[in-house]
C-alpha cells in the first residue's frame, strides 16, 4: 500500500487520538470519543488521563482487542494488555509495533525515567510513528518512518517550532500535527507547523 493510500485511512479523533482503518483497526490514545469501530489494537502512550482513558477504551474494546502500553497505564486497563518498554517490539499478525522513547527534555511532565512510550507501527508496508507526549528528543533521529504524528502545542510537549525541527530530523514522507484543540494549543499551532515545513515535508492537517 502507498503512503497516500494509507493516509486516507487515518482519522484524527482529537488531541493525540487517531484511528487507522487498515487491515486491522488501530487506535492511538483515544480520548473523549463517542465510539467507533471495534479495535483490533489500541496503543496507549502513557497514564495521563487524556491519553489513558479507560472509559474511552471501553467504547471500542472487543473481546479480541489487544492493548499495548507501558506499566503505569497497564494498571488502569483490563483485557489483553501487553506491556512494552522503549525499543521493545511486538508482532500481531501482519502488524509490527515497536515502542520508542517519549519524554520531556526541558520540563518535568513526562520524565525519561518513566519509560513512557511513542510507537512505530508498520501496517500494510507503511511505517507510522505516534510520538506520544514529548519534546524533540535525540532518539527521533534514529527513526525511519513514513508518516509521523507530532505534538505541536507547547506547554506539556514541544512547540510548533520545535516540532518543525523534529520533522526535519525524522524526515517522514508525511507529518500530521497533534496535541492541540483540547487541553492546550489551537489550530494555529498546526497551521504554523505546516507553513514552516512548506517545500520540505508534506503536512496534513485534519
Amino acid at each position: 500500500m502507498t503512503i497516500e493510500d494509507l493516509s486516507k485511512k487515518i482519522q484524527w479523533l482529537g488531541h493525540d487520538g487517531f484511528r487507522i482503518d487498515a487491515v486491522k483497526t488501530i487506535y492511538f490514545d483515544p480520548y473523549e470519543i463517542t465510539g467507533g469501530p471495534k479495535a483490533d489494537l489500541i496503543c496507549i502512550s502513557h497514564e495521563h488521563f487524556d491519553h489513558c482513558s479507560p472509559e474511552d477504551v471501553a467504547r471500542i474494546q472487543g473481546s479480541d482487542t489487544v492493548i499495548i502500553t507501558e506499566k503505569d497505564s497497564a494498571k488502569k486497563l483490563t483485557g489483553d494488555v501487553r506491556v512494552l518498554k522503549p525499543w521493545e517490539t511486538l508482532t500481531l499478525d501482519d502488524i509490527e509495533v515497536q515502542a520508542v522513547p517519549s519524554y520531556n527534555t526541558d520540563k518535568a511532565f513526562h520524565p525519561k525515567a518513566n519509560n513512557w512510550l511513542g510507537f512505530v507501527v508498520e501496517v500494510e508496508g507503511v511505517r507510522v510513528y505516534h510520538a506520544g507526549d514529548c519534546d524533540f528528543i535525540p532518539e527521533m533521529k534514529e527513526l525511519e518512518v513514513d508518516i509521523a504524528f507530532l505534538p505541536v502545542s507547547g506547554t506539556y510537549v514541544m512547540t510548533a517550532e520545535q516540532a518543525v525541527e523534529a520533522a526535519l530530523a525524522i524526515n517522514p514522507k508525511l507529518a500530521i500535527p497533534m496535541h492541540y484543540g483540547a487541553i492546550v494549543g489551537d489550530k494555529q499551532d498546526a497551521v504554523s507547523f505546516k507553513k514552516a515545513l512548506e517545500g520540505k515535508v508534506e503536512v496534513l492537517i485534519f
